[in-house]
């Protein structure tokens, strides 16, 4: 009788700090939030997601009246940011804009080094953006086609190509694109992303990289870089002449990326509805969209956190399917 009386006591005494607990984040939901709120980015300042992630924040901040920080860690291909998201407290204090590579491909591909798992540690909030890509080379390469360069790839010296890392979804698609050529190139990843490639393939440094247009639709209008091919479904009306990569031959290949906004796991439910309510206010509103449409990126948002949850899961999959299909080296 004792000990059965000793576990229902426990029992009472469990409840009612669960229910403390579960009070205690209810309250904070309620007044969320009441002191700055920090962003993580996982890569250097300089490229979409990153351009991304401010205009987030400083709509976020009007909207809150609170200041939302950006805090850009970059490297190991995310994991970095992945970490210091994933075991943060779970009081919608810390945030992460996040993207296909870091929140989708690193589940399968850094499976054995990364310690935390996206999907399990971190949790999607809504989609934010979806945005179009191009194949680059370098200005002076002699060729203005994916085509003639599959030709000339095949007698000149070794090439090289970037991207923003391992088994980014740059490094993923340029790698897929190459086994369809027949040709190989050396593969430089660069942890800081666009703001480290660009840089790069203007030089020479690297001769091909798939960029998002956004980044670099300046240098491509300098002549700084040269289009091949456009990721998107239709040629940009901002370059007519650049066709598609099914008109080029290569249908199937390349990745628009998106980007969404995601937070700790274990986040209360309520917080984070309120947190993707507010982000669908200030993504919506037409100040957004011509805002990031005037740097070719599209608004695309999720209904609800289990709809995005849905998405990304699904991308998850894929990225795996294409991994162990092309049997792509990590190393």
């Amino acid at each position: 009788m004792r000990q059965s009386g000793l576990k229902h006591g426990l029992r009472v005494i469990a409840a009612v700090i669960a229910c403390n607990f579960l009070s205690v984040f209810a309250q904070a939901a309620e007044k969320f939030p009441n002191r700055p709120v920090r962003m993580i980015v996982p890569y250097a300042p300089g490229g979409a997601t990153d351009i991304v992630a401010r205009q987030v924040a400083q709509r976020l901040a009007e909207y809150w009246g609170y200041q939302v920080v950006v805090d850009n860690r970059a490297g190991g291909s995310g994991a970095i940011a992945l970490e210091t998201v994933a075991r943060a407290t779970p009081d919608g204090y810390t945030l992460m804009v996040g993207n296909v590579s870091t929140n989708a491909i690193a589940e399968s591909a850094f499976a054995k080094t990364l310690s935390i798992k996206p999907s399990r540690d971190l949790a999607p909030v809504t989609n934010l953006i979806e945005i179009p890509h191009m194949f680059l080379s370098n200005a002076t390469l002699p060729v203005a086609s994916l085509k003639q360069l599959a030709e000339y790839a095949k007698t000149a010296p070794r090439m090289a190509y970037g991207s923003a890392g391992i088994a980014s979804y740059p490094h993923l698609d340029v790698a897929r694109l190459l086994k369809a050529m027949g040709i190989e190139m050396t593969h430089i990843p660069y942890k800081g992303g666009a703001g480290q490639i660009i840089p790069a393939i203007i030089s020479n440094e690297v001769q091909l990289t798939m960029l998002n247009l956004a980044s670099t639709l300046p240098h491509i209008r300098a002549g700084r870089m040269k289009p091949l091919a456009t990721t998107w479904p239709t040629r940009r009306v901002e370059f007519p002449d650049v066709p598609t990569m099914a008109e080029s031959g290569y249908p199937g290949i390349g990745t628009n990326a998106w980007n969404g906004l995601f937070a700790p796991a274990r986040l209360p439910p309520a917080l984070l509805a309120q947190i993707h309510a507010a982000t669908l206010k200030v993504m919506d509103s037409p100040e957004m969209k011509e805002a990031l449409g005037k740097q070719l990126i599209s608004v695309v948002t999720s209904r609800s956190p289990a709809e995005y949850a849905k998405f990304v899961n699904e991308d998850v999959a894929k990225w795996a399917a294409v991994i162990r299909e092309n049997n792509i080296s990590l190393d």
